[in-house]
């Protein structure tokens, strides 16, 4: 099916952020998969991945692209979320996706920052923390604290779920307008990439979930901790592997979607207009 294509400033930078966020799991597949060969360190997640970028050639500029990349990523998800843009619908499974893209919103945003702090130098030097377990504590010692994390867990679960249909069903190429005969391919790269993500956030919902529970925020753990998990288990090597290439596979879908994924995106102008008419309240 062909889309018409709306060429505005919003677009290009979804393009660019769809770019982003694909080059950064194909490096974290990469690197996932040579620690499963025994050719590199431990598996990390997308900030380690950030970090071994700047540490290669033209390190700063191009971790600088991807931070700008990410952050037109996260205000497309916004756009998506609040205005509608992809035509879902009032449904609750469109209200559903619509919400994840609100949360994908703040997630991207949070994840651009640390790509610009790292590219403007700033916390090279430290290794930092698990950001799951981080949050996690901070909301155990909230009041309902327990609760709360139990939420974020089960939510964290149901996206894992909804990676998992969509791999299941295999409508991973619905939005996009690909050239003649590379459809099967592609949806087939598309369908392993999410369940993959799918496996691994159905891990770190358990763990967060485990966290809510035992009052822990140690038994919480985000990326790498699912990657340490795979590794533990008999034959963790290649279940790590499989994984890793999974999350390469992931990257490289997004790099299609740069490409040729429909992007009804209303004009930079507009757009806050777009976003505030969504918001008020409907009579």
């Amino acid at each position: 099916m062909a889309w018409s294509r709306n060429d505005n400033a919003l677009e290009h930078l979804a393009r660019l952020g769809y770019g982003a966020r694909g080059l950064v799991y194909c490096v974290v597949g990469a690197l996932a998969l040579l620690a499963a060969l025994g050719q590199g360190g431990s598996a990390g997640d997308s900030k380690s991945a950030l970090r071994a970028v700047l540490g290669g050639p033209f390190g700063v500029v191009i971790v600088g692209l991807i931070a700008l990349g990410l952050a037109g990523f996260a205000l497309w998800r916004l756009v998506e979320g609040v205005t509608d843009a992809d035509r879902r619908g009032r449904s609750p499974k469109a209200l559903a996706v619509r919400g994840a893209h609100l949360i994908s919103a703040v997630i991207y945003a949070g994840l651009s920052l640390t790509a610009a702090r790292l590219a403007f130098g700033i916390g090279r030097a430290s290794a930092g923390g698990d950001g799951v377990r981080d949050w996690t504590a901070w909301l155990l010692d909230q009041p309902l604290g327990p609760w709360l994390v139990g939420i974020v867990g089960l939510g964290i679960g149901g996206a894992g779920f909804g990676y998992a249909a969509k791999a299941w069903k295999g409508n991973v190429t619905e939005r996009l307008s690909l050239p003649s005969g590379s459809e099967r391919w592609t949806c087939h790269l598309g369908r392993f990439g999410y369940a993959a993500r799918g496996l691994v956030f159905l891990m770190i919902g358990g763990f967060v979930l485990a966290a809510a529970w035992t009052q822990a925020s140690s038994e919480a753990t985000g990326l790498s901790g699912a990657f340490a998990a795979l590794r533990a288990q008999p034959y963790g090597w290649v279940l790590l592997a499989v994984v890793a290439a999974g999350h390469f596979a992931f990257g490289a879908f997004g790099l299609i979607q740069a490409r040729y994924r429909h992007i009804d995106a209303p004009d930079l102008g507009d757009a806050d207009e777009a976003v505030a008419k969504a918001m008020r309240p409907s009579r």
